[in-house]
């Protein structure tokens, strides 16, 4: 039987020591039985790595920060449309998924369809919020607080007992031991990822993770649980193995079904000594590491991509258990040629 040819538009092209999701995603896509795939990467920094991995990437263009505005990123999208005629959008970065969801119904006016969160599923799980969100879908979280000014610090221990997580409302976590490292970390996310800063209780366990696809009608289309085996500075994953943990997928299942959630996402757990589950954090989107689900028997990127074309999608009944993956850093060499014609042209 022969594949399908699809056009696919793919963010997430930084694949550094923070790992974006766009190179697993399109390695999965690479990977899919069903499509043939030509991959168009779109990137905002001249060094992402993925522009450069031609074996990965077929062609990249560069497109306007989220910040810029919607109008000025779909400008931009529907003259890369004009030469390429993309089927399926996939964005990978939590801070541009707002734009792209308020853009959806003009990206299907181009031929270009997504499969993305509601505005309401996305705000309703950001981490500002997750005391309420455990209340409402009856979930355990750690107790948190939002605070918008560095005054605000000096209050905490009313509240906290510490160490305390904090964290950035996108990205960033860091464990502060007293009220002068909490300033310390307030001021640099703050300045990174702008406001509200996030302080989270601290919860010692076991950190372990749960990449999952829902159908936006309650189903979940796959689903794999991994836990952290090596964690770096920046408390990113460098290595993990898949679980069989039925508390973790029924943990999934009843968030899913309870918010009818659509696309991507990431649970993060910690797992208690006493064998208790805390959802710490939502990420509305597939991981950096979902390639280990592709290696599980669970190929969630190209589910997506079926989703995304408005196709029914059976759920995957199953996934390999003891599948490990351990990343790399690898030396890749260009030309300074690519660099220029990109910095120039804005494509490559």
């Amino acid at each position: 039987m022969s594949k399908r040819k699809l056009t696919i538009a793919v963010t997430g092209l930084n694949n550094t020591d923070n790992p974006g999701p766009g190179i697993p995603v399109i390695r999965g896509l690479r990977d899919s039985e069903e499509f043939e795939v030509r991959i168009i990467g779109l990137a905002y920094e001249n060094l992402e790595p993925g522009i450069y991995m031609h074996d990965i990437v077929d062609k990249t263009y560069q497109i306007p920060y989220p910040s810029a505005g919607t109008e000025v990123l779909l400008a931009r999208l529907e003259y890369i449309n004009s030469i390429e005629k993309i089927d399926v959008l996939i964005p990978n970065f939590d801070a541009e998924l707002n734009t792209f969801m308020r853009s959806a119904d003009k990206l299907k006016k181009m031929g270009i369809r997504t499969f993305l969160p509601t505005l309401e599923q996305y705000e309703e799980r950001h981490k500002s919020v997750l005391p309420e969100y455990g209340e409402k879908y009856d979930v355990r979280v750690p107790k948190s607080k939002a605070i918008f000014n560095a005054s605000d610090i000096y209050s905490l221990n009313d509240d906290f007992t510490y160490p305390v997580m904090v964290k950035g409302k996108f990205y960033d976590a860091f464990i502060a031991y007293n009220t002068e490292q909490v300033k310390m970390h307030f001021n640099k996310i703050s300045s990174k990822w702008g406001l509200p800063v996030i302080i989270q209780e601290f919860v010692k366990g076991v950190e372990v993770n749960v990449v999952a696809l829902g159908d936006g009608k309650g189903n979940v289309v796959g689903a794999v649980p991994m836990r952290k085996q090596f964690i770096t500075d920046k408390g990113k994953a460098w290595a993990g193995i898949t679980l069989k943990d039925d508390k973790m997928l029924e943990q999934t299942q009843k968030i899913f079904s309870a918010t009818k959630w659509r696309g991507g996402m990431e649970l993060e757990l910690i797992k208690t000594n006493d064998g208790k589950y805390y959802l710490i954090e939502i990420n509305p989107r597939l991981p950096a590491w979902v390639y280990l689900a592709v290696g599980a028997g669970q190929n969630l990127p190209e589910a997506l991509v079926k989703l995304a074309l408005g196709e029914d999608v059976k759920p995957y009944e199953n996934y390999q258990v003891g599948k490990l993956f351990i990343r790399y850093s690898y030396d890749l060499i260009c030309d300074i040629a690519e660099f220029e014609q990109l910095s120039t042209f804005g494509e490559l």
